[in-house]
């Protein structure tokens, strides 16, 4: 056995312990959701020198001031937004691209917008690796989100917000749903936002701590 099938068994064993103790124990239930978390290798979208951290209970520093979020975080996002695998998902904040891969392979097809270059090259770079294709990874603010390629099944937005923006709203479909973290920038909750018969709802998950969303319609 070569030390690179070494390492690649080393991080499954530690991909199913982050599922078991992290997500399952804690209250994830989505199959689909504990799937994709067993299959994409998180380890591959941090830098080299966390590797060894990349299955812990914790975000992990990416590059200019972002993070890749602490995996029960991304878990309890993917689980209210509830995808069958049939959406076309808007991602806000692609960063490492970790939960862009878990998109791609839960949704049909994923926009996902980042506003730094060197993050998206990054990410691209990674998906385009593990074979994921049906992703396009744009550059630009993601507060405004994607009018062009909307309305969009699914929202999440990987950075919070002082309120809900509007674009973002008015881009989902008639019965789209949305998780975003909103609140001040040392806390805030993490809001599942329903459309249905024009009507919004709001409901809070879990409280949170994300970076700000930075753009005309964020911070």
């Amino acid at each position: 056995m070569s030390m690179h099938d070494t390492e690649a068994q080393d991080y499954s064993a530690d991909r199913r312990r982050m599922v078991e103790t992290q997500l399952r124990e804690r209250g994830i239930h989505d199959e689909r959701v504990l799937n994709a978390m067993l299959s994409i290798p998180r380890h591959e979208f941090v830098p080299d020198e966390s590797r060894t951290k990349a299955y812990g209970d914790h975000p992990i520093p990416i590059g200019e001031d972002q993070t890749i979020s602490q995996p029960f975080i991304i878990a309890v996002s993917l689980q209210a937004l509830g995808l069958n695998g049939n959406e076309t998902v808007l991602e806000v904040g692609t960063g490492s691209g970790y939960q862009t891969a878990l998109l791609a392979v839960l949704a049909r097809s994923v926009f996902s917008i980042e506003r730094y270059a060197t993050l998206a090259s990054g990410a691209k770079e990674v998906l385009t690796k593990l074979g994921l294709s049906n992703v396009r990874v744009i550059v630009g603010d993601g507060s405004h989100g994607l009018r062009e390629s909307a309305p969009f099944d699914a929202i999440v937005v990987s950075a919070a917000a002082p309120g809900i923006p509007r674009s973002l709203l008015d881009q989902l479909s008639d019965t789209g749903r949305m998780v975003i973290p909103v609140g001040p920038p040392h806390a805030q909750e993490l809001q599942l936002v329903r459309k249905a018969n024009g009507q919004i709802a709001v409901q809070t998950i879990e409280g949170c701590r994300f970076v700000p969303l930075i753009g005309v319609e964020g911070y």
